[in-house]
């Protein structure tokens, strides 16, 4: 399956007094990015929500490695770096439009059942979803 680099242009909004994208937006981005990825695979983010599955962030991390402005069209690639029954991990390189590297992201998930109020095993709570996971997974588990 190909998935294809979720392409955002920044806004004016988002800058600093100097006209850089502040550091913030970039979660934005990311989340942004994870919800394309998952319509790219043909099981969109509300359906999963709809489902009984949510993904509760763990922890998240971005390194900047140089400074993207107002009026530049970035793309994120992501990819799922790890993949448990409980867990996954997604990476994230954010590229400006002359290819250069300008960030690089994690973010680690649980799925939970938002009926359960408690985290699930996607398996079993939702095999299809994650099947498609797994596909696309560089380092799955189980």
């Amino acid at each position: 399956m190909e998935i294809k680099p979720y392409l955002r242009k920044t806004q004016y909004y988002e800058t600093d007094q100097m006209g850089i994208i502040h550091h913030a937006n970039y979660v934005y981005w990311m989340e942004e990015a994870r919800v394309d990825f998952m319509e790219q695979m043909g099981f969109g983010y509300r359906q999963a929500v709809e489902a009984g599955i949510d993904f509760a962030v763990l922890g998240l991390s971005c390194r900047y490695h140089k400074m993207v402005r107002f009026g530049e069209e970035v793309q994120i690639e992501i990819s799922i770096s790890r993949l448990t029954a409980t867990r996954m991990t997604v990476a994230y390189r954010i590229l400006g439009p002359d290819g250069t590297l300008r960030a690089t992201g994690e973010s680690e998930h649980c799925y939970f059942s938002g009926r359960l109020q408690r985290p699930v095993s996607l398996p079993k709570a939702l095999p299809e979803l994650y099947a498609l996971f797994r596909s696309v997974c560089t380092q799955a588990e189980g």
